[in-house]
């Protein structure tokens, strides 16, 4: 196994490790640790290139920051991301690998689940190092962040009808979600329990079709979603769906979603603004994953009752972006940043 680091301004460590023998090729960016030590799920992905793969995780890192600011978790911000095929090429040895990566660094990076990683992938990375999160309840973890993530993506929204309308009634609304996977079939299911008229939509239409048949979920076509007229807009995929292309074709009223990076570039945030549409930044609202697990690392362990107190505060932190973006008349997300910003200068002044 061999770990070299990829020196990047305005980032504490990224590292690269290539492990012949088991097939890991993988990359760690630790972003921030003002506030603690980095939390952030591994992703599994099968990158074009590695340029494509430190592009992709030199961003999530340095959301994880943010969105632990926020969030307030008293944790600062990292990821990881293994380079190849989750559907051919995971193996223990990857992923037994993959721990000894994550161990090399002594803590400063905690990892969890995020895209293409599960629970039992999670447990045979824990055999190699104990920095692991949102492994089973059985083992005294969190369990799947999934449906904490959503059900804080839920609080948001109320926050976001609110702004729109002053109400924080989703009855009616029509909201339309962009992938229906883990997290945002959850989130279709409780706006759907909450009185919201759903329409759905992935690449993958077995499960759109699973969720219709079970639910009575509308459902169009994934290339043509966003020809689809809505009051919310929910990208809960992939990152970098807000971009030249894609923003002129909105018709939606506010885009709330579960998918972390939804900017391709920060310049979308002032399109969006210019359109007159409300952007609730996205790590500001799906941080209910990284709240939960992150309650593994408070004294005493694991307490939901906990979790859920904090995820709730979701709602609070939307609300004070709104209403900075709105006083200084600035994109919410660079609200949200500033917000983060001042969180974390905070505790670099009392340390």
């Amino acid at each position: 196994m061999e770990i070299t680091e990829i020196q990047v301004d305005g980032y504490e460590k990224v590292v690269r490790c290539q492990d012949p023998e088991s097939g890991l090729h993988a990359l760690i960016a630790i972003h921030d640790t003002t506030l603690g030590p980095a939390l952030g799920g591994m992703r599994m992905w099968p990158y074009a290139s590695e340029d494509e793969a430190l592009f992709d995780v030199l961003r999530l890192s340095k959301g994880m920051t943010y969105k632990s600011a926020v969030a307030e978790t008293g944790l600062g911000g990292g990821k990881s991301v293994i380079l190849g095929d989750p559907k051919t090429m995971k193996s223990e040895k990857l992923f037994r690998a993959m721990g000894r990566f994550v161990d090399s660094l002594g803590g400063r990076y905690i990892t969890a689940e995020d895209m293409n990683i599960g629970i039992p992938d999670l447990d045979i990375v824990h055999k190699e190092t104990k920095w692991v999160t949102g492994l089973a309840r059985a083992e005294g973890s969190s369990g799947n962040p999934s449906p904490y993530t959503a059900e804080g993506c839920l609080i948001g929204l109320r926050a976001v009808v609110e702004e729109l309308d002053g109400t924080t009634d989703l009855s009616g609304k029509h909201v339309l979600i962009q992938g229906v996977g883990a997290v945002g079939g959850a989130l279709a299911v409780m706006l759907k329990e909450a009185g919201a008229k759903v329409t759905i939509c992935d690449i993958n239409d077995a499960r759109v079709e699973e969720l219709c048949k079970e639910y009575g979920f509308d459902a169009v076509d994934d290339e043509a979603h966003l020809d689809v007229t809505c009051d919310i807009y929910a990208p809960c995929a992939r990152g970098a769906g807000l971009n030249d292309d894609t923003i002129p074709k909105l018709k939606c009223r506010a885009i709330a979603g579960c998918a972390n990076n939804q900017l391709l570039e920060p310049r979308h945030a002032q399109a969006l603004k210019d359109r007159g549409i409300l952007y609730a930044p996205d790590y500001v609202l799906n941080a209910g994953g990284i709240i939960n697990v992150g309650v593994e690392l408070l004294p005493g362990g694991y307490d939901e009752n906990e979790a859920r107190r904090r995820i709730a505060r979701i709602y609070d932190n939307l609300k004070l972006v709104f209403e900075i973006a709105r006083n200084e008349n600035i994109p919410t997300s660079e609200a949200a940043e500033r917000l983060a910003r001042q969180r974390i200068e905070a505790a670099r002044q009392t340390s």
